[in-house]
Order: structure tokens, then sequence, then C-alpha cells
């Protein structure tokens, strides 16, 4: 499937008349945030009203990580709100008379920010995407049902820890420290959602 069959998938989601959520799960460094971001920017530009709201704006502070003792595990299912996340899913798809806030990930602080995202009335597709949406387990496991359709992005692994590294060293970390994050948690992390694919619409290999 090339990029052009994706954006017309996408295109048919948001021309409904009423608002639809797509999901596009995958790993850490899979490309979920530039794909969702492409995709927006696209339809946007066809005159589609799009919004892209990621999972990671749900990201526990680090002052709470401390008080819970899992800074060390930054990234894992457990270090998100999300019930917060959910709720949120169910006010997108319920309060369509006003704008809807949602909060976003600032990686240059390593902290979530809230109120960042405004999802207005006119929106009528809103992109999610993140690690957990397709995880069938505790909290997580309502948010399949609240996605109209879902993806997973599915990249060739060593390319994906390339990526991984290229953007933790880009945030500051030295190689070394890069390589341990995303060999270490993140690859952790990877391996839980790879079991998740299967719960996708569409399996979207990339290289």
């Amino acid at each position: 499937m090339n990029w052009d069959d994706l954006l017309d998938r996408a295109a048919r989601l948001a021309s409904g008349g009423t608002r639809r959520i797509l999901g596009i799960a995958g790993p850490p460094g899979a490309g979920k945030s530039t794909v969702a971001a492409r995709l927006a920017a696209a339809l946007t530009d066809a005159g589609a009203a799009v919004t892209v709201v990621p999972m990671d704006g749900f990201h526990l502070a680090d002052a709470e990580l401390h008080r819970l003792g899992r800074h060390a595990r930054k990234g894992a299912p457990d270090t998100f709100d999300g019930a917060g996340f959910v709720a949120l899913l169910h006010r997108l798809r319920s309060e369509t008379g006003g704008v809807v806030y949602a909060p976003v990930f600032r990686r240059e602080i390593e902290e979530p920010v809230a109120g960042a995202v405004p999802v207005p009335p006119e929106t009528r597709l809103v992109i999610t995407e993140g690690n957990y949406l397709l995880v069938p387990d505790g909290v997580w496991a309502d948010v399949r049902g609240l996605l109209d359709e879902a993806w997973y992005l599915d990249l060739d692994e060593p390319e994906r820890l390339r990526r991984l590294v290229a953007r933790h060293m880009a945030f500051g970390r030295d190689e070394a420290e890069a390589r341990a994050r995303a060999l270490g948690s993140d690859q952790s992390n990877a391996e839980l959602i790879a079991t998740t694919k299967g719960r996708a619409d569409l399996i979207v290999p990339l290289t």
C-alpha cells in the first residue's frame, strides 16, 4: 500500500458527516507522528477539517513518575494517564458543539503540557497516534472501540532503531545514552506493542 492509498483511505474517513477518529499505532520510532502530520497536512490542503491529537500528551509528569518509582520505565503503559486518554476520546466523539482541548508532550522539556491542542467543532477527522492504541489489557482495552479505524506502522527493525537513536540524540542524549534508552526500556515497550498489531484494521509495512 503506497502513500496515495493511505491518503485516500483517510480522506474517506474525513468526508463523512460525523466526526471520525483514526488511530495510528506502532512502536517507538516507527514514524507515527510523521505519518499523522503528513496526512493532516495533505487532507487540510484538500479542504478537510483534520486535527492531530497525540497519545503522548498523557505522559505522567516526571515528578509523579519519581513518586511512583517508575521514572526509569518512562514510556511503559503504566506511565501514562490511560484513563484520561480514554476520557478524551469519549469527549471527542460526543462533544462536537465546542472546542475540546488536548495535551501534548514536549520532548524538549520531557513533560506533558495541558490544553495545547484545540479540536474545533468543525473537525471531521481526529488522527490520534501513539504506542498503546491497540493494547487489549487494562484501561487501554477501551481505546480500540473508540477508534473508527486503526492502522499499525510496521517499520523495518534496523531502521526503526536507527531513527530512535537519532531522535534521542537530537534531544540532548549522547550516542551511548541514546542507544541504551532505545535498546532498554524502549525495546521492552516495542516488543509489547508488536504483539498488538493483529488488532489493527490495516498493517502498513515501512522500510
